[in-house]
């Protein structure tokens, strides 16, 4: 490989890793009130309850 390939690559690998690692740095945790985590459990039931119903007409 020549040195303007291998040069290319180090470039390339330090891009995507710096981008990683500013994406990681940068990410922010939710802080949650138990009204919405309420909310968020009370949905996903939800959908379970539908996708249980549409798999219970799917294989009848």
């Amino acid at each position: 490989m020549s040195l303007f390939g291998i040069v290319i690559t180090v470039i390339a690998l330090g891009s995507i890793i710096g981008s990683v690692y500013f994406i990681k740095k940068s990410a922010q945790k939710f802080n949650l009130t138990p009204e919405q985590l309420e909310k968020i459990k009370k949905r996903n039931e939800e959908l379970d309850k539908e996708e249980e119903e549409e798999e219970k007409k799917i294989n009848s």
